[in-house]
């Protein structure tokens, strides 16, 4: 692409039930945006992520969740998820302190580790009081 013509940008917000096998729809349905999108290079990590940031926001919560991936005139790809408790994610630990046997407490960590900035912020959707935690990989 020239350097003169401008980055495309798009969005996309799928609603999903708190129900554990929306993760894998999340998961497929960030494949095929990616790669309709010509970004297959970023598939792999982009759907660690989503797996975490998804599956996070389904444990923690009984509400509903939204999953959102977008592409920023900049460039940066934004992977996110909405849930419904206000509180803040507990803080990541470093890969290095997380067993490899636990079942929890990876998942952030993960984030940290694989995403070029990650944070969250409180939010509202579906008149409910939530937060949004989300990470950004830069495109090639």
């Amino acid at each position: 692409m020239p350097e003169n013509e401008p980055i495309e940008s798009w969005d996309y917000t799928l609603y999903i039930p708190n129900d554990l096998r929306a993760v894998t729809v999340c998961r497929r349905t960030l494949r095929l945006i990616l790669t309709m999108h010509g970004m297959i290079g970023l598939v792999d990590t982009a759907e660690l992520l989503a797996t975490e940031l998804v599956s996070n926001a389904l444990r923690h919560t009984k509400g509903p969740v939204a999953f959102r991936v977008r592409r920023a005139p900049e460039g940066v790809v934004w992977i996110g998820a909405w849930d419904t408790d206000p509180a803040p994610p507990d803080p990541p630990r470093p890969l290095e302190q997380v067993g490899e046997a636990e079942e929890e407490g990876r998942g952030l960590s993960l984030v940290t580790a694989c995403a070029d900035y990650w944070g969250w912020r409180p939010s509202v959707r579906f008149g409910d009081h939530g937060k949004y935690v989300w990470c950004e990989l830069v495109a090639a």
